[in-house]
């Protein structure tokens, strides 16, 4: 008889949670309390309209050196090339400043292509172009080490203004949703390092951005849900878990016994059912209060998606980027807080349709669109544009600072933790989320019973 584990939470951490641990030979039910599958990275449920669009709650974008996320895509049976748009690393803004992997460059051997990169980019000087080839080369002889206590700020203090402001800022927020002065900066070479030094999965590099086709509710919630109830698994959603109880041989929860669970739902979710456990206990269990008390302190950082539709003001007509691209840096400042902006016509939806991004948000909504409207206009040449809808998640990421102490994964005996927000070596991202979810599952590998018969397909 296969053990039984309760995965609590229906977000990518959750689901690949939930995927691994059925390959092992558990028998899963996993519980999501809202109606929506996918967590902070899921579809927006689509007005009834006929031109309506299809639309996410961010612009989430995945790298070629996403390994344990492009891994599992591929197992879920997602055909990669056809839900993703690959691009190599180009970072450039509508007047064609910026750096970008030349074409010429993509195929050359790492770090060849940065350094053609950093010597090819526009409006830089040559002093600039050095300045960063210089500390490069520095944090690689390092080996992407450095003070656990340092900022980013801290780290690049020396760059150039132009290059901070150009390429190290717009790294830092959209890697780790942390302003420059307040993230780590030992965490931001841990990316660095494993995107435009590391390997790529497939025929990816690791620094090649891979821009979703299709909604995020179907790149992975979708496919996990079909895969996981081929193969028996229960599934429930729009129910929240009330308490958590502990037995003598498991865990109890929504009047089914189980062997054990995996808390894969927000932080502060997470530690109140931890309290719930701790509340019925006679003795407190130092470990789970430590636990619950790192969940619990964590703060938060905001991610705002404006979505608006450019369009010609005489004709009425669609507009694109500018030059056909899918995706181009906006020069952010005071009154300018978006740092991207992606043509989701050129990525699967309606023509016109624009995705601006604005890291680390903090204005309010109707301002926010206000500011972000007329720095399109301003930057991109497009007159023409009317906002559709925006999408603000207030905890989008932890805010990834200097020296923070993440909970682990272990809380008790057969009580585990899953998500972007557990520790390990990422930020609050896709990645760090998968990642979670099946090195959780592996933890569990040896109370699992072995599967009986071939997998159905």
């Amino acid at each position: 008889m296969n053990t039984r584990l309760a995965v609590v939470g229906g977000g990518w951490a959750g689901l690949a949670t939930a995927v691994r641990a059925t390959e092992l030979g558990w028998q899963v039910s996993v519980f999501e309390a809202a109606r929506h599958w996918g967590g902070r990275a899921r579809a927006l449920p689509t007005p009834e309209a006929d031109n309506a669009a299809a639309l996410d709650n961010g612009q989430h974008i995945l790298i070629g050196a996403y390994s344990a996320t492009l891994g599992l895509l591929e197992r879920l049976g997602v055909d990669l090339p056809a839900a993703l748009t690959p691009l190599p690393l180009d970072l450039r803004f509508a007047d064609g400043g910026g750096l970008a992997v030349p074409r010429w460059a993509a195929r050359w051997p790492q770090p060849l292509d940065l350094l053609a990169a950093i010597t090819g980019a526009r409006g830089w000087s040559w002093r600039e172009r050095f300045a960063l080839l210089h500390a490069s080369l520095r944090w690689r002889a390092a080996g992407f080490t450095c003070a656990p206590e340092l900022s980013v700020g801290g780290l690049c203090a020396r760059l150039p203004a132009r290059v901070i402001a150009e390429l190290i800022e717009p790294l830092c927020l959209s890697a780790l949703n942390t302003p420059l002065e307040q993230a780590s900066a030992e965490v931001f070479l841990r990316v660095l390092r494993d995107a435009l030094f590391g390997q790529g999965h497939g025929p990816w590099r690791g620094a090649d951005l891979l821009l979703p086709r299709v909604d995020l509710g179907e790149l992975l919630p979708g496919p996990a849900l079909r895969w996981l109830r081929g193969r028996g698994a229960a599934i429930q959603s729009g129910k929240r878990i009330e308490s958590l109880q502990r037995t003598a041989t498991g865990w109890h929860l929504q009047e089914q016994d189980f062997d054990a669970v995996v808390l894969a739902c927000p932080p502060r979710e997470a530690a109140r059912l931890v309290r719930s456990v701790l509340a019925s206990n006679t003795s407190p269990d130092k470990p789970a209060m430590q636990w619950m008390r790192q969940a619990e302190a964590l703060e938060y950082e905001a991610i705002a998606t404006i979505y608006a539709r450019a369009f010609d003001p005489h004709t009425g007509a669609p507009a694109d980027l500018p030059d056909g691209r899918a995706m181009l840096g906006l020069r952010s400042g005071a009154l300018a807080p978006a740092q991207f902006v992606f043509d989701r016509g050129r990525l699967g939806g309606p023509r016109g349709l624009l995705a601006f991004v604005v890291s680390a948000s903090g204005t309010d909504r109707l301002e926010l669109e206000r500011q972000v409207l007329a720095q399109g206009r301003s930057q991109l040449g497009l007159s023409g544009l009317e906002p559709l809808q925006t999408v603000i998640e207030k905890r989008a990421t932890f805010a990834c600072t200097p020296g923070l102490h993440r909970p682990a994964a272990a809380i008790l005996p057969g009580l585990w933790a899953a998500g972007d927000h557990v520790a390990g070596p990422y930020p609050a991202t896709l990645e760090a989320a998968v990642r979670s979810g099946l090195w959780t599952a592996e933890q569990l590998r040896p109370l699992a019973a072995p599967r009986q018969g071939p997998s159905k397909d």
